[in-house]
Protein backbone atom coordinates (compact mmCIF):
# COMPACT_ATOMS: atom_id res chain seq x y z
CA UNK A 1 0.00 0.00 0.00
CA UNK A 2 1.88 3.44 -1.13
CA UNK A 3 1.64 6.26 1.16
CA UNK A 4 -1.07 9.39 0.11
CA UNK A 5 -0.46 12.68 0.35
CA UNK A 6 -2.70 14.72 2.57
CA UNK A 7 -5.64 16.13 0.75
CA UNK A 8 -4.99 20.06 0.83
CA UNK A 9 -7.89 21.90 1.08
CA UNK A 10 -8.84 25.44 -0.34
CA UNK A 11 -11.03 28.39 1.11
CA UNK A 12 -14.82 28.02 -0.60
CA UNK A 13 -16.50 31.48 -2.45
CA UNK A 14 -19.10 32.54 -0.98
CA UNK A 15 -18.28 30.93 2.51
CA UNK A 16 -16.95 32.26 5.87
CA UNK A 17 -12.83 32.95 5.03
CA UNK A 18 -10.79 30.84 7.63
CA UNK A 19 -10.39 33.14 10.95
CA UNK A 20 -7.11 33.43 12.15
CA UNK A 21 -5.23 34.70 15.59
CA UNK A 22 -1.96 35.99 14.61
CA UNK A 23 0.95 38.24 15.14
CA UNK A 24 1.47 41.35 13.06
CA UNK A 25 3.49 44.31 12.29
CA UNK A 26 0.36 46.13 14.46
CA UNK A 27 0.04 43.86 17.17
CA UNK A 28 -1.57 40.58 17.34
CA UNK A 29 -4.85 40.43 14.94
CA UNK A 30 -7.89 38.34 14.12
CA UNK A 31 -10.42 38.00 11.45
CA UNK A 32 -12.88 39.30 13.30
CA UNK A 33 -11.23 42.72 13.77
CA UNK A 34 -11.70 43.75 10.69
CA UNK A 35 -15.61 43.04 10.72
CA UNK A 36 -17.99 45.29 9.32
CA UNK A 37 -15.08 46.49 6.34
CA UNK A 38 -13.83 45.07 3.34
CA UNK A 39 -10.51 43.22 3.73
CA UNK A 40 -7.72 42.48 0.94
CA UNK A 41 -5.37 40.13 2.26
CA UNK A 42 -2.66 39.15 0.57
CA UNK A 43 0.91 36.90 0.73
CA UNK A 44 4.20 37.23 -0.72
CA UNK A 45 6.78 34.92 -0.71
CA UNK A 46 9.25 36.76 1.44
CA UNK A 47 10.79 40.02 2.84
CA UNK A 48 13.77 41.58 1.14
CA UNK A 49 12.47 40.38 -2.32
CA UNK A 50 12.37 42.75 -5.53
CA UNK A 51 9.05 41.92 -6.89
CA UNK A 52 7.54 41.81 -3.16
CA UNK A 53 8.87 45.08 -2.78
CA UNK A 54 6.87 46.37 -5.74
CA UNK A 55 4.24 45.06 -4.75
CA UNK A 56 4.42 46.38 -1.17
CA UNK A 57 4.89 49.71 -2.77
CA UNK A 58 2.28 49.44 -4.78
CA UNK A 59 -0.46 48.59 -2.03
CA UNK A 60 1.10 51.44 0.05
CA UNK A 61 0.23 53.92 -2.65
CA UNK A 62 -2.94 52.65 -3.15
CA UNK A 63 -4.39 52.62 0.35
CA UNK A 64 -6.29 55.83 -0.31
CA UNK A 65 -8.23 53.89 -2.96
CA UNK A 66 -8.89 51.12 -0.52
CA UNK A 67 -10.01 53.53 2.26
CA UNK A 68 -12.34 55.13 0.08
CA UNK A 69 -14.14 51.79 -0.55
CA UNK A 70 -14.31 51.06 3.32
CA UNK A 71 -11.38 48.25 2.73
CA UNK A 72 -8.63 47.42 4.66
CA UNK A 73 -5.23 45.92 3.86
CA UNK A 74 -3.46 43.08 5.61
CA UNK A 75 -0.33 41.50 4.18
CA UNK A 76 1.27 37.94 5.00
CA UNK A 77 4.35 35.89 4.76
CA UNK A 78 6.46 33.03 6.37
CA UNK A 79 8.64 35.14 8.39
CA UNK A 80 9.15 36.81 11.57
CA UNK A 81 7.64 40.17 12.29
CA UNK A 82 10.83 41.81 13.14
CA UNK A 83 12.01 40.71 9.43
CA UNK A 84 8.50 42.69 8.57
CA UNK A 85 9.81 45.59 10.76
CA UNK A 86 13.28 45.59 8.88
CA UNK A 87 11.87 45.48 5.58
CA UNK A 88 9.05 48.17 6.21
CA UNK A 89 11.88 50.31 7.70
CA UNK A 90 14.09 49.30 4.56
CA UNK A 91 11.25 50.22 2.07
CA UNK A 92 10.79 53.68 3.65
CA UNK A 93 14.95 54.44 3.51
CA UNK A 94 15.22 53.28 0.20
CA UNK A 95 12.13 53.57 -1.67
CA UNK A 96 10.95 56.81 0.16
CA UNK A 97 7.24 54.94 0.88
CA UNK A 98 5.94 54.05 4.21
CA UNK A 99 4.15 50.82 4.42
CA UNK A 100 0.88 51.86 6.92
CA UNK A 101 -0.66 48.24 7.10
CA UNK A 102 0.18 45.38 9.29
CA UNK A 103 1.99 42.14 8.00
CA UNK A 104 1.46 39.26 9.67
CA UNK A 105 4.08 36.92 10.48
CA UNK A 106 3.08 33.48 9.99
CA UNK A 107 6.02 31.48 10.81
CA UNK A 108 3.96 28.50 12.35
CA UNK A 109 2.26 28.48 8.94
CA UNK A 110 -1.01 28.48 10.07
CA UNK A 111 -2.42 31.35 8.31
CA UNK A 112 -0.87 30.21 4.89
CA UNK A 113 -1.87 26.70 5.01
CA UNK A 114 -5.41 27.40 6.09
CA UNK A 115 -5.59 29.60 3.30
CA UNK A 116 -4.60 27.64 0.72
CA UNK A 117 -1.17 30.06 0.38
CA UNK A 118 1.51 26.78 0.61
CA UNK A 119 1.65 25.43 -3.54
CA UNK A 120 3.89 22.38 -3.54
CA UNK A 121 4.52 22.84 -6.91
CA UNK A 122 6.07 25.96 -6.65
CA UNK A 123 7.09 25.73 -2.85
CA UNK A 124 6.97 24.10 0.50
CA UNK A 125 7.99 26.67 3.03
CA UNK A 126 7.03 30.39 1.66
CA UNK A 127 3.50 31.34 0.55
CA UNK A 128 3.00 31.99 -3.24
CA UNK A 129 1.47 35.30 -4.26
CA UNK A 130 -2.41 34.65 -2.97
CA UNK A 131 -5.17 37.80 -2.73
CA UNK A 132 -8.55 37.31 -0.69
CA UNK A 133 -11.23 39.57 -0.88
CA UNK A 134 -13.44 39.37 2.22
CA UNK A 135 -16.53 41.25 2.36
CA UNK A 136 -17.83 43.18 5.87
CA UNK A 137 -19.51 39.85 7.11
CA UNK A 138 -16.40 37.57 6.61
CA UNK A 139 -17.60 35.89 3.58
CA UNK A 140 -14.80 35.30 0.66
CA UNK A 141 -15.64 36.66 -1.90
CA UNK A 142 -12.67 36.51 -4.33
CA UNK A 143 -9.35 34.68 -4.50
CA UNK A 144 -6.60 35.13 -7.14
CA UNK A 145 -3.28 33.19 -7.01
CA UNK A 146 0.04 34.47 -9.13
CA UNK A 147 3.04 32.58 -9.44
CA UNK A 148 6.55 33.06 -7.74
CA UNK A 149 8.39 35.23 -10.56
CA UNK A 150 5.39 38.10 -11.40
CA UNK A 151 3.61 40.62 -9.38
CA UNK A 152 0.34 41.36 -9.11
CA UNK A 153 -1.83 44.65 -10.38
CA UNK A 154 -2.67 46.52 -7.72
CA UNK A 155 -5.01 48.41 -9.52
CA UNK A 156 -7.22 45.44 -9.94
CA UNK A 157 -8.00 44.46 -7.06
CA UNK A 158 -8.85 48.03 -6.49
CA UNK A 159 -11.29 47.59 -9.33
CA UNK A 160 -12.67 44.14 -8.14
CA UNK A 161 -13.38 45.38 -4.59
CA UNK A 162 -15.23 48.31 -6.83
CA UNK A 163 -17.02 46.06 -8.67
CA UNK A 164 -18.31 43.69 -6.01
CA UNK A 165 -19.66 46.58 -3.66
CA UNK A 166 -21.27 47.58 -6.76
CA UNK A 167 -23.20 44.08 -7.34
CA UNK A 168 -23.99 43.70 -4.03
CA UNK A 169 -25.86 47.33 -3.87
CA UNK A 170 -27.42 46.97 -7.14
CA UNK A 171 -28.50 43.35 -7.31
CA UNK A 172 -26.15 43.39 -10.89
CA UNK A 173 -22.93 41.53 -12.40
CA UNK A 174 -20.24 43.69 -14.43
CA UNK A 175 -18.53 42.64 -17.50
CA UNK A 176 -14.95 42.33 -18.24
CA UNK A 177 -12.74 45.38 -17.25
CA UNK A 178 -16.03 47.52 -15.60
CA UNK A 179 -15.19 50.77 -14.12
CA UNK A 180 -17.61 53.40 -12.62
CA UNK A 181 -19.41 54.57 -14.74
CA UNK A 182 -19.69 51.73 -17.22
CA UNK A 183 -22.75 50.17 -18.25
CA UNK A 184 -23.74 47.05 -15.78
CA UNK A 185 -25.20 43.80 -17.05
CA UNK A 186 -28.97 43.05 -15.79
CA UNK A 187 -29.46 39.57 -14.07
CA UNK A 188 -30.72 37.23 -17.46
CA UNK A 189 -34.68 36.45 -17.02
CA UNK A 190 -35.34 33.03 -15.25
CA UNK A 191 -38.51 32.09 -16.91
CA UNK A 192 -39.59 31.39 -20.48
CA UNK A 193 -42.07 34.22 -20.48
CA UNK A 194 -40.00 36.69 -19.02
CA UNK A 195 -37.23 36.13 -21.49
CA UNK A 196 -39.90 37.25 -24.11
CA UNK A 197 -40.70 40.34 -22.61
CA UNK A 198 -37.44 41.69 -21.86
CA UNK A 199 -36.51 43.51 -25.40
CA UNK A 200 -39.38 46.00 -24.28
CA UNK A 201 -38.06 46.34 -21.06
CA UNK A 202 -36.19 49.66 -21.67
CA UNK A 203 -32.38 47.74 -21.15
CA UNK A 204 -29.84 48.31 -24.23
CA UNK A 205 -30.78 44.42 -25.10
CA UNK A 206 -28.78 43.08 -27.72
CA UNK A 207 -30.41 39.53 -26.85
CA UNK A 208 -33.18 37.80 -23.95
CA UNK A 209 -30.17 37.10 -21.62
CA UNK A 210 -27.59 39.72 -22.92
CA UNK A 211 -29.09 43.74 -21.72
CA UNK A 212 -27.10 46.43 -19.81
CA UNK A 213 -28.45 49.46 -18.05
CA UNK A 214 -27.02 52.47 -16.85
CA UNK A 215 -26.35 53.16 -12.95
Amino acid sequence: MTDQAPLRTLPELNKPAPDFDAPTTHGQMKLSDFKGKWLVLFSHPADFTPVCTTEFIAFAQAKPEFDRLNCELLGLSIDSHYAHIAWMRNIQEKFGVEIPFPIIADLSMDVAKAYGMIQPGASDTSAVRATFVIDPDGVLRAMVYYPMTNGRSVAEFVRLVEALQTSDANKVATPEAWKPGDQVIVPPPATAELAKSRAGEGYDYVDWYFSKRAL
